[in-house]
């Protein structure tokens, strides 16, 4: 295997150095961390590589994780896919020993102890694959007719103990979708106020672009004294209109 390679334990160090000699602009985030909780390992393992083609340049990053891919990863990412608001539901997490996945008999899509969700199908659809011989698809199949035949019934008895529980005068508060409308329709009105706002704010700013300066008028005296001027001219007026020349009239 060769000597043991300690470069490793000295990535902090290298991390100093480089930040020192202002090759890097700033520390990395996980420097204090590893300062304060250094690696348990004493050595660095190497991770096994096959063979190299001949021709082929050695690859220059030698510790690298190797990718772990579980055959159930497809299947999730087919049923979440097809399901997305399964994702929405809220889960239970808590187990009494932590190896309770061991005890399941996944001969059947529903086990004591664990709600049904879709990870229950993906289960169940990987044990039809492996015990039953079904091909990809038609385990899935299988296993989602499972599903929403034990969702519907569960949904079915959540109704039946809720009129139950309203026949004995039980009363329940909103629900999600009530405080989620009311939500909505405060935000709404919010907005209309604010967007009424916005719009006489805009009216404002262009009437005072396009409206020159306003002239206060004449007062009263002053309206007099131009009528006296402009009235000797004015058509109308007793004194009328001098001829100001033109064709001769004949009688």
């Amino acid at each position: 295997m060769g000597r043991y390679d300690f470069r490793p334990f000295r990535v902090r160090q290298t991390a100093k150095a480089l930040f020192d000699s202002k090759r890097n602009a700033s520390l990395p985030c996980w420097y204090d961390t590893v300062g304060n909780i250094p690696p348990s390992e004493t050595l660095a393992r190497p991770i096994l590589r096959a063979p190299r083609p001949k021709g082929v340049k050695k690859p220059s990053r030698m510790f690298q994780p190797l990718p772990i891919v579980h055959p159930e990863d497809r299947l999730r990412t087919e049923f979440f896919g097809d399901h997305p608001w399964e994702l929405a539901r809220p889960r239970l997490v808590v187990e009494d020993s932590g190896n309770d996945a061991k005890e399941y008999d996944w001969s059947r899509i529903v086990q004591p102890g664990k709600q049904l969700d879709g990870e229950s199908v993906v289960q169940r659809q990987l044990w039809l694959m492996k015990h039953s011989k079904f091909s990809k698809a038609h385990a899935y199949d299988v296993a989602r007719r499972e599903f929403y035949k034990y969702r519907h019934l569960e949904e079915i008895r959540q109704r039946v103990a809720k009129e139950e529980a309203l026949s004995t005068g039980a009363y329940f508060g909103k629900g999600p979708l009530e405080i989620g409308m009311e939500l909505e329709d405060r935000t709404w009105e919010s907005w209309k106020v604010w967007a009424e706002r916005q719009i006489d704010d805009e009216q404002q700013a262009r009437a005072q672009m396009f409206s020159g300066p306003q002239d206060e008028g004449l007062s009263g005296e002053e309206m007099d004294e131009a009528l006296e001027v402009v009235q000797p001219v004015v058509p109308d007026s007793k004194e009328g209109q001098p001829a100001l020349g033109g064709a001769a009239i004949h009688p």
